[in-house]
């Protein structure tokens, strides 16, 4: 983690300020489409839509893991061929998780070669077949004209080939909004979920509050959960067509879960947690265009930079400005990403074809940051969010994904609740295995640092019913009578031969983002490790006597209430008032439940 990070915490980083550390990647082939400084091998997508210039001969080679596929051409395959290709085709969608990016006329090695017109006729009606033979739907991205020596026209069609995995698992991408109040999140994703757009006064946004004093206010506080969806020919799939989440979920071949957090400076501690605690695959900072970079937006920022979560950005609220004003906040905000603590290479979308390649460029590289810029109001641009969202590929490979369903059951609580005739409701995220209707589990740690056996009696994906839970879902589990007194946030449910850790005592490589004097040893902060959140207390700083901002040393913290379970290697996030801090977690001292006990009164 780069200690410059912290100049977004302590507001040393001011919007002018910082060296022009990349260009800005701009998508529009007429515009140009390359950006000094930019990801290596990324101008690959530069868009040409009104002639053949500025199109590169290559992509990079085709790699064969990954759900990217090259084929110079598919006319009339012989049979033996033909099985060999939907074959090809079942491993680039398990590669993807159900999604596959096919383009045609590109040989292996990347070189642009292109086909004439009835050739891509062919090509793509063979495809099409090959889809229809694994139960996928196909849509076409995009064309491109190809610079080549013949006197006919070739060109590239790149293909999206999309469809229900076999386990009826669809893919589901989690988004964390973020921004400063005010900034019309809440508003975006009313917007976006029910299908209509906002009469200004934020009407759109009513349905997503969970409190009354948020409806009074207007004002989010806690966390809340949107879902968007999409069908495997890439039409969104929402409330506006949809009753219920769980016609949504059948209708939809993908998922974008979105988790609506707070705003607010006094609700700091909530949006940390959701950022620390739910595993986003990537965060969407909102901006208000008239407003620019005001508030929290610096710190949000910070918080996804610290926590290495990818984000894209979205301006609002354009339809209330001048374009000069638009343009200004676009300009303030490509300075702090190109500023050494960020090192982000900005990349403004302007139309669909920006879009596509903004999306494939997102998940491919970590610099690329897509900036739209819309309205909730007018619907501006909106379209091209959408488009953004259905092409963006899962940021998780599946040899990834099965790595973790192979190990032991670990659950993350986050929210428990009391659902009348259901009983008690736990709402969280799976971390590694499998979890099943009726399996058993145990659940701690509890104060006095044991683990309580429990059954899992019924398990919701998106509000609809699931049996089986996968590593990486976020899912709620029914626990039926099992006592809610005996549960809290911060807990764990876990498979039985686990034998779990837990400990009151744990070390942590940390660098401190920022605080007004030094850091020393019997300083109190609240710290965040996934869900857990409990205040501990510096009990000794290794090889030093203090720390000041940007200084980096290993740490010995102590919880004050009770103990926790840790793993090695999680990623740390602590706070009191200004001060924060970032780092991971480098040893446990693991105790017994008696040792726990003999601890309580510490």
């Amino acid at each position: 983690m780069d200690s410059r990070v912290s100049e977004l915490f302590g507001g040393c980083c001011r919007p002018g300020g910082g060296p022009a550390v990349g260009g800005t990647l701009k998508a529009r082939g007429a515009g140009g489409s390359s950006g000094c400084g930019g990801p290596k091998g990324k101008k690959k997508n530069g868009r040409n839509r009104g002639g053949k210039a500025n199109n590169p001969p290559y992509l990079p080679p085709e790699a064969e893991d990954g759900n990217i596929e090259y084929k110079l051409k598919l006319v009339n395959p012989s049979q033996y061929r033909f099985e060999h290709l939907v074959t090809q085709m079942k491993w680039r969608l398990q590669e993807g998780r159900g999604e596959a990016v096919y383009q045609i006329g590109v040989e292996d090695n990347g070189l642009l070669v292109g086909l004439a017109e009835e050739e891509m006729r062919a090509s793509l009606k063979t495809l099409h077949r090959m889809a229809e033979k694994v139960g996928a739907d196909i849509t076409v991205l995009r064309e491109r004209e190809v610079d080549y020596d013949s006197d006919t026209p070739r060109k590239i069609t790149e293909v999206l080939v999309r469809k229900v995995p076999d386990n009826q698992q669809f893919l589901d991408l989690r988004v964390a909004v973020l921004g400063n109040v005010d900034s019309g999140k809440s508003t975006l994703l009313g917007v976006l979920t029910q299908g209509e757009l906002d009469n200004g006064r934020g009407r759109a946004r009513l349905n997503l509050f969970r409190h009354l004093h948020e409806i009074q206010s207007g004002r989010t506080s806690s966390i809340s959960f949107e879902i968007l969806g999409f069908n495997s020919k890439g039409e969104v799939v929402n409330y506006s067509d949809s009753r219920t989440a769980e016609e949504i979920c059948e209708s939809s071949s993908k998922m974008i879960t979105f988790i609506d957090l707070a705003g607010h400076h006094k609700y700091l501690h909530t949006t940390i947690f959701g950022l620390t605690s739910y595993c986003p695959d990537c965060a969407l900072l909102l901006v208000s265009a008239n407003t620019g970079i005001a508030g929290t937006t610096r710190e949000h920022l910070g918080l996804a930079l610290a926590l290495k979560v990818p984000f894209f950005i979205v301006v609002s609220k354009v339809d209330l400005c001048a374009k000069t004003t638009v343009e200004r906040t676009v300009r303030q905000l490509e300075r702090v990403l190109k500023q050494p603590g960020c090192h982000k290479v900005p990349m403004l979308v302007t139309s669909e074809d920006d879009a596509v390649t903004a999306a494939q460029q997102f998940a491919q590289s970590p610099n690329v940051t897509p900036i739209f810029t819309l309205s909730s109001v007018s619907g501006e641009s909106l379209d091209l969010l959408k488009v953004f969202l259905n092409i963006l590929p899962p940021l998780t490979n599946s040899k990834e994904q099965e790595e973790l369903m192979q190990q032991l059951t670990e659950f993350q609580v986050d929210e428990i609740y009391t659902v009348p005739e259901v009983g008690t409701v736990v709402g969280g995220t799976l971390s590694s295995g499998i979890c099943r209707e009726g399996d058993q589990l145990v659940v701690g740690p509890t104060d006095d640092g044991c683990f309580l056996e429990l059954r899992v009696c019924s398990i919701q994906r998106n509000r609809s019913a699931c049996r089986v839970l996968r590593a990486g879902q976020a899912a709620t589990l029914a626990l039926g009578d099992f006592d809610r007194a005996l549960l809290r946030k911060g807990m764990v449910m876990v498979s039985p031969e686990m034998n779990p850790t837990i400990c009151s005592v744990f070390e942590a490589e940390i660098v401190l983002l920022f605080h007004a004097t030094t850091f020393r040893r019997g300083f109190q902060v609240t710290v965040h490790v996934g869900n857990v959140r409990q205040t501990a207390v510096v009990e000794k700083i290794h090889a030093k006597d203090k720390l000041r901002t940007g200084e980096k040393a290993v740490v010995r913290f102590r919880f004050l209430k009770h103990p926790e379970y840790l793993k090695v290697g999680a990623k740390l996030l602590f706070r009191e008032g200004v001060t924060k801090g970032i780092g991971h977690v480098t040893d446990v001292q693991a105790i017994t439940a008696g040792e726990a006990q003999a601890n309580m009164g510490f």
